[in-house]
């Protein structure tokens, strides 16, 4: 039988990651039509209501009813603004590791929620759901994704050459496909130890709780 995760919401002391719903397209489409979301991602350019309305209702519920992995919209705990995405992906439930990546909406970068919602993923991945491994993978030259993966004390674990393929902008304007190396960084339970009192001062891992 496979194996599932719980439908549920996880709280921080500044953000709500709970299930995508439709009354999120809106914010989604502007979210994801951003320069370096399509830039480094492979979201279809430019993204329209459409695949914002396909995520929601289909692809990303089918993503944990088929033990993929899970889907979470970020938002903020007192605005419930969207923030951005979290992505628990490529789920091995025998080895009980997982993928995760993560998107940040523009206006709310600098403000230390990627680092988080995906501290908060983790913590309740690990804890709750007893995982052993956790993945991340950063283009070579996305610096911003390296970052996070660093203050939630990801081991960067080797390169994956010519592995990605990132766009950019020719001088016409239009989006071309380059190819690039991949970082791989890794967590495991352990390398949680002390990183949620480093980030403390952005608000740390607080509750997670069952979403009906």
């Amino acid at each position: 039988m496979t194996s599932t995760f719980p439908n549920i919401s996880i709280s921080t002391e500044r953000l709500v990651l709970r299930p995508f719903d439709e009354d999120d397209v809106p914010a989604l489409v502007e979210m994801m039509n951003d320069e370096q979301v399509t830039a480094w991602t492979s979201v279809p350019q430019p993204y329209t209501e459409d695949d914002a309305r396909s995520w929601i209702t289909r692809i990303a519920p089918a993503e944990r009813a088929e033990g993929r992995g899970i889907v979470f919209a970020v938002t903020e705990f007192l605005t419930q603004r969207l923030v951005g995405i979290v992505h628990l992906q490529n789920t091995n439930w025998r080895v009980r590791s997982s993928e995760i990546a993560y998107v940040v909406a523009p206006w709310a970068r600098g403000e230390g929620y990627a680092s988080e919602a995906t501290l908060a993923t983790a913590q309740w991945l690990f804890g709750d759901q007893k995982f052993e491994r956790l993945e991340l993978r950063t283009a070579a030259d996305n610096t911003a994704s390296q970052q996070v993966a660093q203050k939630i004390g990801g081991i960067s674990e080797g390169v994956l050459r010519n592995s990605w393929i990132a766009r950019t902008r020719t001088e016409s304007g239009e989006w071309a496909d380059v190819r690039t190396d991949v970082i791989v960084w890794s967590l495991l339970p352990e390398d949680l130890a002390g990183v949620g009192d480093q980030l403390a001062d952005t608000g740390g891992f607080t509750s997670y709780s069952d979403w009906n």
